[in-house]
């Protein structure tokens, strides 16, 4: 099985964004991200972290992957838990439904930002956003 984590952010809320994301197999890091995105929101910079995330596992597996993320919000969204009312959001949203279509199974997980695998994330990010 196949795992991505993804991690996205702002300086400014909107600001400069950016995102990290990471495939694994198991604890097997299989390949990194990093990429500065522009000025963003924080929930915009999360969607395109996990778009790419996507983008990445695909070349991995087509069977199942577990998407983990520290965005509460974009896990409830994705789960029908709470709606989608802003239209870039839902722009991203669609994206990521669209996405979900390469792989047989998937599954999104919420996890708190101090679990290791999101620091690595978090810190891709943060490298792209200290970058002149």
């Amino acid at each position: 099985m196949i795992y991505t984590n993804s991690d996205g952010g702002s300086r400014g809320n909107p600001g400069p964004g950016a995102i990290g994301v990471l495939v694994r197999r198991d604890d097997s890091i299989l390949e990194t991200y990093g990429e500065k995105i522009g000025k963003a929101t924080n929930n915009v910079a999360e969607y395109k972290a996990l778009i790419k995330a996507l983008e990445l596992a695909k070349k991995y597996t087509g069977d199942e992957v577990v998407c983990v993320l520290d965005s509460q919000l974009i896990v409830r969204q994705l789960f029908g838990e709470y709606r989608v009312h802003n239209s870039e959001l839902m722009k991203l949203f669609l994206e990521v439904q669209k996405l979900q279509e390469n792989f047989k199974k998937i599954k999104y997980v919420h996890v708190r930002s101090h679990n290791s695998f999101q620091q690595i994330v978090d810190n891709l990010l943060n490298m792209e956003l200290d970058k002149k």
